[in-house]
């Protein structure tokens, strides 16, 4: 089993239009979503749900009102300044401030501050039309979205070898955060999509340090390049002299975002494209470069 992970150094750079192409693509393989704070391979893959599974986030505090005096430890030592007194009195736990440190409930002296894990958190096992897809649910202001990743990374390894599948397909978060280190980490290959502005390839020299200090196989796709053709140009002589293999370079389409509007992938909606011979021949390149169409 051959993991690859798709990455990108800023998000709006096609990473999910890609991995939906290369979906359509696959042949005995597995599909993780785990841009789990913005997961949107679904809309393309349109899943339906097998397995629904809570993930507990963070710990959040709360104040039990009969047994709090109003002391005011509690709120003097909160470094996040999560908690506040109430204008009809006692005091109460902001849950969007509070960080889960749990020193307020160490410290109450009447053992009034209890706290709890957030389960406003999913991760899903789906079933679509290429094979088994596992993707993830992330509540408004969640945290620990890199452990998530790592949860949803793990199963999906389990599933893809039960069904003795040949590949584990991840469409990954975009940045360098702590979400993105969690999708490097084992994984055999990583594709990086970018796009020809200052700020993409700012972002993708970014996100390429951080990769190659895990020493994995890294390839380039630069989308829409023909928008600014100098700057895709200064990325592939970049590439070059970094030895990471440009697996292709995709030109600005609009039906590219008509066939995510009608849930397909480009090499559905188009499959005769030029767009789609190029994408068939970049998953070719990393899979089997003897396969590589004309």
């Amino acid at each position: 089993m051959i993991e690859i992970t798709i990455l990108s150094g800023k998000g709006g750079t096609g990473k999910t239009g890609l991995t939906a192409a290369f979906a359509s693509l696959a042949k005995k393989t597995v599909f993780a979503d785990i841009d789990v704070d913005a997961p949107d391979l679904h809309l393309v893959l349109q899943p339906k749900i097998k397995e629904k599974n809570v993930f507990l986030g963070a710990r959040i505090a709360s104040i039990d009102e009969e047994q709090c005096v109003n002391c005011g430890l509690c709120k003097k030592e909160c470094r996040f300044d999560a908690i506040h007194y109430k204008q009809e009195g006692g005091l109460i736990v902001n849950p969007f401030e509070c960080e889960g440190c749990r020193l307020c409930e160490r410290i109450c002296p009447m053992q009034a501050i209890t706290s709890q894990h957030s389960t406003n958190n999913y991760w899903y096992v789906s079933e679509t039309r290429y094979g088994t897809m596992l993707h993830a649910k992330m509540g408004a202001g969640e945290e620990n979205s890199g452990k998530l990743v790592t949860v949803v990374r793990k199963k999906a390894k389990e599933i893809t070898k039960e069904q003795n599948a040949d590949y584990l397909l991840n469409d990954g978060p975009p940045g360098v955060g702590c979400a993105a280190i969690a999708s490097i980490t084992g994984s055999d290959k990583v594709i990086l999509v970018t796009e020809p502005s200052k700020s993409g390839f700012h972002d993708a020299v970014r996100l390429i340090e951080l990769v190659q200090k895990f020493n994995i196989p890294l390839y380039a796709v630069i989308n829409k390049w023909d928008i600014n053709p100098e700057i895709a140009k200064q990325m592939e002589s970049f590439f070059l002299t970094q030895g990471i293999q440009l697996l292709g370079k995709i030109p600005f389409n609009e039906e590219m975002v008509n066939a995510i509007v009608n849930q397909q992938s480009i090499v559905e909606f188009q499959p005769e494209s030029d767009i789609a011979l190029i994408i068939s021949n970049m998953w070719n390149k990393l899979i089997d470069p003897n396969k590589v169409l004309k």
